[in-house]
């Protein structure tokens, strides 16, 4: 086993990781200046695009808000509790910069990706299904970089990003059980196996209930826990607040290079940052568009936004208050890998004993609303290769059993793991997204002619005529029809 972790984490991991964060922010930079910074000018567009409900029948189609939540259900979860302590602990303070900037520059790069997803989304029965394997097989016109994609993402989502949040679980509910009675090992196998056990029988209630019952499920559990502990660091926040304007010259010191410590060097900041901020926020990756395709909404750019939104929600507010939580309680760092059992401490050190029991609850809702959301990024692909019923209750099945498994796992290769399908996701999501990028402009272009005429923006395909494949956008669905959108259908 340890060979394996030696050869994912320093040999594979090592080399591939020198070229993702240029290509990641090269994009990002690309996109950011032919959107003339939509990430940023366009932020009030985003908050009324995320109210929209969906129009239709009752229940038939999801809404731009429970699009939102699947794919926040897969970004909010151990990478916010979890990835940035490991961040910290390996990069020193300065890794939290890098971390919001791989949030702001990538921004563009989630509003590109989701808005090729929504027009390229394809109808089945329950609704909207699509994502990067769709746009690379309808706009990009290659089948083969589709399919690799759509394996790539299968095994990411339905099993070693699931791995990682039970894990988690395992990991923070032993440090828990530990601190309440010394006699049980944060570690004990036992804790393991019945911690594994249960997400793996509540993950498997809700999953072979189809993608309406994840949404409802992440609508609920997602801003109820994100809210509670956005509350709880703002608490931390205002207890420490004569500390809080050193905390953050202490960021962007190491961040720079101008004070290094404990081996958390300017690199190793930038490294540790640039792969927590990509797990945690997924900007780039191709995952998220998968849950932005299936919303109703009346334009393909309104769903870009609100998937900017949810980049934005991810890193710079979660991810945030785990950072000020940890920072303020003055880590130490370069001495080996700490995870929720950090974020653990740091929080009990201001609140008291109980601020441990609290991150593992929130850890526990969080992870599982992200193995939701993970199970339905990978769903959405098996659909593109097949959509058989009793080939699809095979895979729900062998997510059941890796979510098991993830909790017996070791946390170094588990997460090593993680960093490598990202990676891999990466670079094959960007050599279709890049070249594809002019057809998010085009629409962009549409979307603000219609604002600027005083329009609520309706997207009809003959309006750009030269798209080719586009299989909705017809006219025919009720969201795309104005007399539907303007009887207070939506703002």
């Amino acid at each position: 086993m340890e060979t394996i972790e030696n050869f994912v984490a320093n040999t594979l991991n090592e080399n591939i990781w020198k070229i993702i964060p240029v290509f990641l922010l090269a994009a990002g930079a690309y996109f950011g200046i032919r959107t003339l910074v939509v990430q940023i000018r366009m932020v009030p567009d985003m908050f009324r695009s995320v109210k929209e409900p969906a129009v239709g029948k009752s229940g038939e189609n999801i809404s731009a808000f429970q699009a939102f939540s699947i794919s926040a259900a897969s970004r909010v979860g151990t990478g916010n509790v979890v990835g940035v302590a490991i961040a910290i602990t390996l990069g020193g303070p300065g890794a939290v910069f890098w971390m919001w900037i791989v949030a702001l520059v990538g921004g563009a790069t989630a509003f590109v990706e989701a808005t090729l997803a929504q027009l390229w989304k394809s109808r089945d029965k329950d609704g909207y299904v699509g994502g990067p394997a769709y746009y690379m097989t309808k706009g990009l016109g290659a089948k083969p970089l589709a399919l690799i994609f759509g394996i790539a993402i299968t095994i990411t989502y339905g099993f070693v990003y699931n791995a990682v949040q039970t894990n988690s679980i395992a990991e923070a509910a032993g440090s828990s059980l530990h601190s309440l009675n010394p006699n049980i090992a944060p570690d004990a196998s036992w804790l393991k196996i019945a911690t594994g056990l249960l997400v793996a029988a509540l993950t498997a209630l809700v999953i072979f209930g189809g993608v309406k019952r994840i949404a409802n499920a992440t609508q609920v559990i997602v801003p109820l826990m994100a809210t509670a502990y956005i509350l709880l660091g703002v608490i931390v926040l205002a207890i420490n607040i004569s500390e809080v304007p050193a905390m953050f010259g202490t960021i962007v010191e190491h961040a720079l290079g101008i004070k290094e410590i404990a081996g958390a060097t300017l690199g190793a900041a930038f490294m540790n940052g640039m792969r927590r901020g990509l797990f945690s926020n997924e900007a780039g990756q191709g995952s998220a568009p998968n849950a932005a395709a299936t919303a109703a909404v009346s334009h393909p750019v309104k769903q870009g936004l609100v998937q900017t939104l949810g980049v934005y929600f991810d890193t710079l507010v979660v991810c945030s208050i785990t950072a000020f939580i940890i920072l303020l309680s003055n880590p130490a760092y370069g001495e080996g890998v700490q995870t929720a059992n950090l974020t653990q401490h740091a929080l009990s050190a201001q609140v008291g004993e109980w601020g441990t029991h609290f991150i593992t609850i929130i850890l526990f809702f969080l992870a599982f609303s992200s193995v939701l959301g993970n199970y339905y990024l990978a769903q959405a692909n098996v659909e593109y290769f097949t959509k058989s019923k009793a080939k699809l209750n095979i895979f729900r099945v062998l997510v059941v059993l890796c979510v098991f498994g993830g909790a017996i796992g070791t946390v170094p290769l588990v997460w090593s793991l993680a960093d490598t399908f990202a990676a891999t996701m990466v670079l094959i999501n960007l050599c279709a997204i890049v070249p594809l990028g002019g057809v998010a402009i085009k629409l962009l272009r549409d979307f603000s002619q219609q604002k600027a005429a005083g329009m609520d923006p309706i997207f009809h395909r003959d309006s750009l005529p030269e798209l080719k494949n586009v299989e909705c956008w017809d006219g025919t669905d009720p969201e795309c029809q104005r007399s539907e959108v303007h009887n207070g259908a939506t703002n």
